[in-house]
């Protein structure tokens, strides 16, 4: 087969992203020249592959800018409700690409970087990924900001500008080694530091009752510098901000040490406030409960409020007198999104500010609070769910622990009045957790301290409602919302795929990346040999391509007429990667039972961090690369199963190797996985999933039929009656000969020939406490396997298959997630607002 076309020539040929005027060429040109010229320094004339990057970097940046300042002028001439979306995680990945995209430069950078005899993708490349977030929250959080912005919302991220972002991952003799993120090394071109609008973040101390009210005083205060970040919508002249907060210590900070002598321990000292931005916490649904997670919470809360409400007061771009007195107006003018519940304490803080601060009553201040900040749940395991320590509370955030003790007598007021008599009910819907040590449940006070809570899918929104806040919903209905998840298809598609992009166009026209239920229109070519060919073309250059890059970074061979298996996500043991490794370990069995066989050739390709404290996940990794160390090695075996695990997963190689998958692992226990957005990604980059019915694999079910994705394993009500009566792992391990198989040869150290007992956590986790059911789903995983490589052997309907999957994925898109938060959630309606400013304003 012919090798791919290189990115320059497959983007020469390309529509979807306009065609490069000669004028845009040749400024770009000039404005690069002038960049790189600035940036060498004067005893260095020789330009490095870096000092082109940050020259091509300042050129698109440049195009940014005044669209930047007219969007922030516009709002602040219209004064529209704006949107504040906090999280703890942004998982933005790379951002050059996307910026060229967004603006419509694509095409023109790509020819004059060419025109000066420099690779574009070899200067995409030395970008390195701002990692600021751990998975799936972080990476939603990011789509969110690209759908809002292309939407025409007035909307800010808000979160904080972490040192070291998630850890590079090392797989060193199979095992995982954690390497700091040191992401800001080199600097941040498309970050801009505020400095003029530092604000003090207030810690410790003690609360006072005055004749004037409440004051909480001889606080530790740590200043907060933002860095703004632009976040460019779709070709719409709409440009937003993602704020981050970095911690800065006071010039004062300990420096009362000086008088005994210490000067220089008082300026180290600085450290610890300044620690608070330092690193983010790398877990993915696991509760850590850290003071200093809990200040870098309270951090980006505090910073946050006191921004929006300094935007609320005046309203003039630019000025900081308040014009704006009354906090009547609050909610139909400020709207905060809760990722999670992270930024939980941006409830107790709001009440803070309206009540110590600007004196409202505490029935006003609670409904504005309320009506202002709405919550999104991500996870119902139990794990997850932040329950912090009164006793860290008091110590750390004394006033905020009075607050919410206030919130929750009134809360349990109200609910006794309600149900007489019913202690029970109290105790389940109580803020604080009895126990030792008591603890306050940060779930329980976002939905009290919220106007509206939602679900991720629509699995998940009905779990919500009938276990995790089933009390809390009979209550209040009318709170509870579902809004399926959904990602951006200018990143996951015409990004990473342009191939794939470009024909859809060629058919379609190229309106469905913005408005992706166009995708439906590709049904009416599903019949189309020419159409069906290409599709199948266009994957086929795509493996070819990662097989290449895996051939470069890992010195392996793969076959690319293989299936691409391809299990992405972070290791964790509700993911199941094990079920799939009982899969490669009984697909190999098989061959060497019968080696004269023909078998579907397979490649399977797993890749994902484990939380650094997580001794499971690890296990999973050492034995994923242990297994493939004897496969990969046995002649017998050749190039008809490969497994691979791929290091350091992140966005950057999310973008390679999801268009270059043939089937999609989505194989969480039912009722675990809330949504999953890596589901929806390999959906529309024309991958089959091979899935249970959890989360929005439901909806993808039901969006291209379920006949066209492999659906296999126990529903939810099926794991709730097998909780019921009782999960026994022994019985399938007795029953099913193959399985038993497969658990015998790691517990005998057949894949750790060195170390026999290397597996017998693992071994013992699966046979005697395993929450997640990994061998009750073993068998109609292994069947469903099986029709995996049937429906391959016909290429044709394979790719008919993945046409459907394709024109299904249309409701996947964050923008439509997005309008649904807006119009059920916000109160706002999206629109392109610059199209509407006067030229004047311009």
């Amino acid at each position: 087969m012919s090798s791919p076309l290189s990115d320059h020539e497959k983007r020469k040929q390309i529509s979807v992203r306009g065609i490069a005027g000669l004028g845009d060429v040749v400024e770009i040109k000039k404005s690069f020249n002038r960049h790189l010229h600035f940036t060498l320094v004067k005893d260095r004339n020789v330009a490095t592959p870096r000092d082109y990057y940050f020259a091509l970097a300042h050129t698109v940046r440049d195009h940014l800018v005044g669209r930047w300042i007219r969007t922030q002028q516009y709002y602040y001439e219209k004064d529209p409700k704006r949107i504040h979306y906090l999280s703890l995680e942004f998982y933005m990945g790379r951002t050059l690409q996307n910026t060229m995209i967004n603006l419509g430069l694509q095409n023109a950078c790509d020819e004059a970087i060419y025109q000066l005899g420099l690779d574009i993708e070899e200067l995409e490349e030395i970008e390195e990924d701002a990692g600021l977030g751990n998975g799936g929250l972080g990476r939603l959080a990011a789509c969110f900001l690209d759908s809002m912005a292309s939407l025409g919302l007035a909307a800010y991220g808000y979160g904080i500008r972490y040192e070291f972002g998630i850890f590079n991952q090392k797989i060193s003799n199979g095992w995982q080694v954690e390497e700091a993120d040191d992401w800001l090394r080199y600097g941040n071109p498309w970050e801009k530091a505020r400095p003029e609008y530092m604000l003090p973040v207030h810690f410790y101390g003690r609360v006072e009752q005055t004749a004037e009210g409440v004051k909480w005083v001889e606080t530790q205060v740590v200043l907060a510098m933002p860095y703004d970040t632009p976040v460019p919508g779709f070709k719409n002249n709409t440009v937003n901000t993602m704020r981050l907060w970095s911690a800065k210590a006071p010039i004062d900070f300990n420096l009362q040490e000086f008088n005994v002598g210490d000067y220089i321990e008082a300026v180290l000292d600085r450290n610890l406030a300044e620690n608070i931005s330092r690193v983010l916490y790398p877990n993915d649904n696991f509760f850590e409960g850290k003071e200093l997670r809990l200040k870098q919470e309270y951090f980006v809360v505090a910073a946050t409020l006191q921004d929006i409400i300094r935007r609320f007061k005046s309203s003039k771009f630019g000025c900081r007198d308040p014009v704006r007195t009354s906090f009547e107006t609050f909610p139909e003018k400020v709207a905060i999104q809760l990722n999670d519940t992270h930024p939980a304490l941006a409830i107790p803080e709001l009440m803070r500010i309206l009540v110590d601060l600007e004196k409202l009553d505490w029935d006003k201040a609670w409904e504005v609070t309320r009506q202002t900040c709405a919550y999104t749940n991500h996870t119902v395991l139990p794990e997850a769910l932040e329950r912090w320590p009164i006793n860290l509370f008091e110590k750390l955030l004394p006033r905020h622990l009075q607050i919410i003790y206030e919130i929750n007598h009134l809360h349990l007021q109200r609910i006794a009045a309600m149900f007489p008599g019913d202690h029970d009910r109290l105790r389940r819907m109580s803020l604080i957790e009895e126990g030792d040590p008591k603890r306050i449940n940060m779930a329980h006070l976002c939905v009290v301290g919220s106007h509206a809570v939602n679900g991720v899918a629509r699995i998940h929104s009905e779990i919500v409602k009938n276990t995790v806040f089933k009390d809390f919903y009979e209550v209040e209905p009318e709170k509870f919302q579902n809004k399926t998840n959904g990602i951006t298809p200018r990143r996951w598609l015409l990004l990473c795929n342009p191939g794939l992009a470009d024909l859809i166009a060629e058919k379609i026209g190229d309106d469905f990346l913005t408005d992706l239920f166009q995708l439906r229109k590709l049904l009416d070519f599903i019949d189309e040999d020419a159409f069906i060919c290409d599709i199948a073309n266009v994957k086929q250059e795509n493996k070819q391509k990662f097989a290449a890059y895996l051939e470069k970074e890992y010195e392996v061979k793969i076959n690319p007429e293989s299936i691409f298996d391809i299990h992405v996500k972070r290791i964790h043991e509700y993911k199941r990667q094990l079920l799939n490794v009982l899969h490669i370990i009984t697909f190999y069995n098989r061959i060497k039972k019968d080696p004269s066989k023909h078998f579907v050739p397979r490649t399977v390709i797993i890749g994902g961090k484990a939380a650094p404290g997580y001794h499971m996940a690890k296990m999973i990794i050492k034995l994923i690369t242990a297994v493939g160390q004897v496969i990969n090695n046995d002649p017998v075996v050749g190039d008809r199963l490969k497994v691979i695990y791929l290091e350091n997963y992140r966005v950057s190689l999310a973008e390679k190797v999801i268009p270059a998958a043939d089937l999609s692992e989505q194989i969480s226990t039912a009722g675990t996985e809330a949504s999953g957005t890596g589901n929806m990604k390999f959906m529309l980059n024309g991958a089959l999933t091979i899935g249970t019915m959890d989360g929005a694999n439901v909806e993808m079910a039901e969006e291209a039929g379920e006949e066209n994705l492999f659906i296999f394993g126990m529903r939810v009500e099926d794991v709730d009656a097998m909780d019921k009566t009782g999960y026994n792992a022994r019985e399938y391990y007795e029953r099913l000969s193959e399985l038993r198989q497969v658990i015998d040869q790691i517990q005998t150290g057949y894949f750790s020939p060195k170390e026999h007992e290397l597996f017998k956590d693992v071994v013992n986790m699966l046979m005697n406490h395993d929450r997640f059911k990994v061998f009750a789903d073993y068998e109609a995983y292994i069947t469903c396997q099986d029709r995996v490589n049937e429906l391959y052997k016909n290429p044709k309907e394979w790719t008919r298959t993945v046409i459907r999957n394709i024109a299904g994925s249309g409701k996947f898109s964050s923008d439509r997630t997005i309008s649904e938060y807006a119009r059920d959630i916000w109160g706002v309606e999206p629109s392109d607002p610059l199209l509407t400013i006067t030229p004047a304003c311009l």
